[in-house]
């Protein structure tokens, strides 16, 4: 084979195929030179495979007999966890996990903005170990994540409240428990004694009966009181509605099928503790419309201060969506506030949470701790949060995932899920701790943006 170079230049550069012989090579200045070329067979010696060459590269998995153990170890995200949820639970529960109000907007917006964002690397850290706590709201977290507080929990899965708070002893977070909780507040407590509990209050028309939980809560060790004040009526989850849930349930045709499919779920219904709403027993309608019956729409600020002065621990607003209602709690001496719409369950098309925090970071976050909900579903999610100014997420949906998944085996699996997430989401940012999050790890990338008038 003979190759033709245009100078003697381009000799050095020349790269021979590995399959290639040179021969000969002439140079003459100012000629072509000559390459004298021969290709050299490549011989590979096959034999016959040995079975114990095998060995170091397969690893057989040790089998795994639990079939929803084994289920959720395969889940490896929180949209995982969502899918075996599905299968697993009637819809009417799972709608009312699931759904939210109206067109959903709010929620598909608020999950959208935690997927528009832009994480900013930094390189050659020590990340070879993380610290992922802190202190919120006068205690430590072993994780800056908190579960929210869920109503009819034990609808979902009949382990409800208590699996709940179990799964966040073990994780060492706060487990927040509902005024509309299918557990006591002593059941609570003497599931997770150890852990770090909150009581989530509506303020009820009847404020004695409010107040009465509110001791209740004091007494028993719960820390901190989350005052839900985006209810003023119960927001439109057209989902329920066309599930027929009502109190009692109003059972469709299609419900029931749907049910029928499903009989470990109705076997563990119908042979555990009957489900206890409270005070809901004797009411005969919709949930909606026992909510716009029980909620108080005359709450004002002034409410809040009065809150404070009968509550011993921290006092948090739940539900704050705009600046100005930022500052106004903290003007009043809230230890803490939310940013929240409920979950998009309230206000369809509200503001999202996680877009308002910077600005709310800004200006008040030296003078309280500022929580977020709303959207979020991994870790990064959470890391993120964090990194614009938020002390600590609530995540409500996602923990139910995991307990329709598996009852407390799920809701660990969900946590679990979660913290891996955060923990890798920060080594690959290059922060080995949470005071080191900041905004320059961070962008919010805008879909949408407010008409400007002319």
């Amino acid at each position: 084979m003979t190759a033709l170079v245009a100078g003697p230049q381009f000799v050095d550069d020349l790269r021979v195929h590995p399959c290639l012989r040179v021969d000969e090579t002439l140079q003459i200045e100012g000629v072509a030179c000559g390459l004298h070329m021969t290709y050299v067979d490549t011989v590979v010696e096959r034999r016959i495979p040995k079975v114990r060459d095998f060995a170091p590269l397969i690893r057989f998995r040790t089998p795994r007999f639990d079939r929803v153990q084994r289920r959720l170890d395969d889940a490896q995200t929180i949209h995982d966890l969502r899918r075996i949820a599905k299968r697993r639970t009637p819809r009417a529960a799972f709608d009312y996990t699931d759904g939210a109000a109206e067109d959903e907007i709010s929620l598909g917006r608020a999950r959208q903005a935690f997927r528009d964002i832009e994480f900013h690397p930094t390189i050659l850290r020590d990340v070879s170990t993380v610290r992922t706590g802190w202190q919120v709201l006068g205690g430590p977290v072993a994780l800056p994540f908190a579960i929210a507080p869920t109503g009819f929990t034990r609808l979902m899965h009949t382990e409800g409240e208590v699996a709940g708070a179990r799964a966040a002893e073990r994780a060492g977070i706060p487990f927040s428990l509902s005024t509309l909780g299918t557990a006591s507040i002593e059941d609570v407590v003497a599931a997770a004694p150890q852990g770090r509990k909150w009581f989530q209050l509506y303020m009820w028309r009847d404020r004695d009966r409010s107040m009465a939980l509110v001791r209740r809560a004091a007494e028993a060790g719960f820390d901190t009181l989350l005052a839900t004040v985006d209810v003023p009526v119960a927001g439109a989850r057209l989902r329920d509605v066309r599930n027929g849930m009502s109190i009692p349930p109003s059972l469709t045709l299609r419900t029931t099928l749907d049910a029928a499919v499903r009989p470990r779920w109705w076997f563990d219904l119908l042979t555990t503790e009957p489900l206890s709403f409270a005070s809901l027993d004797r009411w005969s309608g919709t949930v909606g419309e026992y909510l716009d019956q029980m909620f108080d729409p005359s709450l004002t600020f002034d409410d809040l201060a009065w809150i404070k002065a009968q509550w011993p621990g921290k006092l948090v607003v739940k539900g704050i969506q705009t600046l100005d209602d930022a500052r106004a709690a903290v003007d009043v001496g809230v230890d803490g506030i939310v940013l929240s719409n409920h979950g998009g369950r309230q206000l369809d098309r509200a503001p999202v949470p996680f877009h308002l925090l910077p600005a709310v970071a800004r200006e008040l976050g030296a003078h309280t701790e500022i929580l977020v909900d709303t959207g979020i579903m991994s870790g990064a999610d959470i890391v993120a949060a964090v990194a614009l100014g938020a002390r600590c997420a609530l995540i409500g949906r996602a923990y139910l995932y995991g307990l329709m998944a598996g009852g407390e085996a799920g809701v660990r699996r969900a946590l679990d899920i979660l913290s891996g997430q955060l923990i890798r989401t920060m080594k690959l940012l290059g922060v080995s701790c949470l005071e080191e999050l900041s905004d320059r790890h961070v962008t919010q990338l805008h879909r949408l943006a407010p008409v400007r008038p002319t």
